[in-house]
């Protein structure tokens, strides 16, 4: 895992850029703490900062292939390729010799052998950019789920590119700014593919491709989700699901540095945890490490809502048990998370503002920050839900007919970052918030996301309406996790890998019938089934629970200060409804704005600190 960036300019000398280039690798330095480098041709420029994990010595970057003492080929690469080791032995019968153990060098060999369609033998998480010195173009490529990030900027002679934002915003010839419908981007809680809030900005679409040439710059996607019958019965299903879930963690365990599992105590990261504590065990490597994130007092005084009917601390305990982990706590309090250099740090990571997870991505960047002194690698459950129909959601009547995303039809941006019944948009201006129009731009982006569902010859009913359901979160909705849990493991420089992500498994579920999916009457029964030799009763049976979220009344009553706090000056009171502000701040108002201020709050963190400019 890595960050990169780059400039390619047909019409300039680059070599004469250099420290544009070093400001705009600079800005990366979070996602690669380890070392950096950059490479400077006439019209191409690539930075990169490493985070070592694979081949530490051999795996430096950018890497170039050359021959004959002129370069090739140039790659500038974030990420993880699991099936390398298979690859490199493909490419050696091929006559390919290697000078590193990387799987950086497999790339670059992997597109000298077989050209743009390498990017269909690739299993992994991974994006990059690869210049080609013989033709003079560059080649952008983003994995199939979306798991690692990469933005682009066209400029008139070519383009510039980077794993955030930040990196191109550190460029002189661009501005950070953000238009009306950069912001409803933002606070719609959509996740548009392809869209990146700031102003000429993109983000490329997971499983695409951009080859900039001088003509210009073309996008093409290499991989998509596709409808195809499913003609295996339930115990078959069952069985394949294991055996992919076996591999695939057996990929992941492949690192070295040190490795860990993030447990939450719910089915997904249980099974997660469970599988690789197998797999470390039969390799000799065990235990497997294993932490959890909880509040002061948060399980001895949790009160159920309307997400989260248990806390996760007793769960985590009974698998981190059962599986004999090295297992710890990491405990928060407020104070942590209020702090204002940690609230900073995830606006830096972030690179925008964010509507609807609340104190989630200040305790999740706090989890890293403690995990990453102890290990570099990390396994994830994320994405199980959009994978198997895990959210209460997908059982919904109400919320899977909605004429809209079922999310949003579930109020869950508003939920997310726990108690209080006040949307997120509620202290802002009335007359901006018709300027931005959110549920219209809700409609239309969801109406375009239903065009783009693939169906079956005479698909209709319930089977239908599941499958768009699947692919509107597979689509959209855990793009939005998968950048959070980006942004706040490589601010602190910790590799998180998803193994639910693998394509593999995300393709032979999604085509799945739903009544297979839910054969036992319950959410995810395909999954439970699949691992349940693995786990205790008790974790198996757990009923689906969120990332969990303070319950701490102090929380709230922070917030509220923060926001009395704001001064006359502050950036973002142009935007805020003042009497709505004032109801907030009254007595008695208790939580019910609390996600509305963390909004708030984030606006004005990133109009402050980001040099964001608002053109609305």
């Amino acid at each position: 895992m890595c960050g990169i960036t780059g400039w390619v300019a047909f019409d300039a000398d680059l070599t004469t850029r250099r420290d544009v280039l070093d400001t705009m690798t600079a800005t990366m330095i979070c996602r690669g703490p380890d070392a950096g480098g950059v490479w400077i041709d006439a019209h191409a420029a690539l930075g990169h900062r490493r985070l070592a994990v694979i081949d530490i010595e051999g795996g430096r970057q950018p890497m170039l292939l050359e021959r004959d003492g002129r370069t090739l080929l140039a790659l500038t690469y974030s990420g993880e390729v699991y099936n390398y080791r298979e690859l490199r032995a493909e490419l050696e019968s091929h006559g390919h010799a290697f000078r590193t153990s990387s799987d950086t060098e497999v790339v670059l060999h992997a597109y000298l052998q077989w050209g743009e369609a390498f990017t269909e033998r690739l299993n992994g998480m991974y994006a990059f950019a690869l210049w080609d010195a013989r033709t003079e173009e560059l080649l952008l490529v983003r994995d199939r789920m979306g798991i690692k990030p990469l933005y682009y900027y066209p400029t008139p002679d070519g383009v510039l590119f980077g794993s955030e934002p930040k990196a191109i915003l550190a460029h002189p010839a661009v501005r950070a700014v953000v238009d009306a419908e950069g912001l409803a981007e933002a606070l719609a809680f959509t996740k548009t593919p392809g869209h990146a809030v700031y102003k000429g900005m993109y983000e490329l679409l997971p499983g695409h491709t951009a080859r900039v040439r001088r003509q210009g710059l073309a996008v093409r996607r290499y991989w998509g989700l596709e409808a195809r019958e499913h003609t295996d019965d339930t115990d078959t299903t069952v069985r394949h699901v294991r055996e992919l879930l076996d591999d695939i963690v057996a990929r992941q365990l492949v690192a070295d540095v040190p490795l860990c599992s993030l447990l939450s105590g719910g089915l997904d990261s249980s099974a997660i945890t469970a599988l690789a504590a197998r797999g470390l065990a039969q390799a000799g490597r065990g235990p497997v490490r294993s932490f959890s994130v909880d509040f002061a007092g948060h399980t001895e005084n949790f009160t159920p809502d309307s997400l989260r009917g248990t806390p996760d601390g007793p769960y985590a305990h009974a698998l981190a048990e059962h599986v004999r982990s090295d297992h710890r706590d990491i405990v928060l309090d407020t104070a942590a998370l209020m702090e204002r250099a940690n609230r900073e740090a995830v606006l830096r990571a972030r690179d925008m503002p964010t509507a609807g997870f609340g104190d989630g991505d200040v305790s999740l960047y706090l989890l890293f920050k403690a995990i990453r002194e102890q290990s570099t690698v990390a396994l994830s459950g994320e994405s199980a839900d959009e994978v198997f129909g895990g959210y209460r959601w997908f059982h919904d009547p109400q919320s899977v007919w909605a004429d809209t995303f079922p999310w949003i039809a579930a109020g869950v941006a508003d939920q997310f970052s726990g108690p209080g019944s006040g949307g997120r948009v509620a202290l802002l201006d009335k007359g901006l918030l018709a300027k931005l129009d959110l549920p219209g731009y809700q409609r239309a982006r969801y109406h375009e996301a239903l065009g783009r569902v693939p169906v079956l010859p005479g698909e209709s009913g319930l089977q239908l309406r599941m499958r768009q359901i699947s692919h509107l979160h597979l689509t959209h909705f855990v793009q939005q996790l998968l950048d959070r849990k980006d942004r706040m493991s490589m601010a602190v420089g910790l590799e998180v890998r998803v193994p639910f992500c693998d394509h593999r498994l995300v393709e032979y579920v999604f085509n799945t019938p739903w009544e297979m999916k839910t054969f036992d009457g319950r959410e995810k029964s395909l999954l439970r089934a699949a691992v349940r030799d693995v786990l205790p009763d008790a974790v198996a049976d757990r009923v689906k629970s969120p990332y969990p979220s303070t319950q701490d009344p102090r929380y709230a009553a922070a917030l509220r200060s923060a926001l009395q706090g704001l001064g006359a000056d502050a950036p973002v009171r142009p935007l805020l409804d003042s009497a709505a502000v004032a109801e907030a701040l009254a007595e008695g108002a208790g939580e019910s704005f609390r996600t509305a201020t963390e909004v708030v709050l984030n606006l004005n963190g990133w109009l402050t600190g980001q040099g964001a400019e608002l053109a609305l």
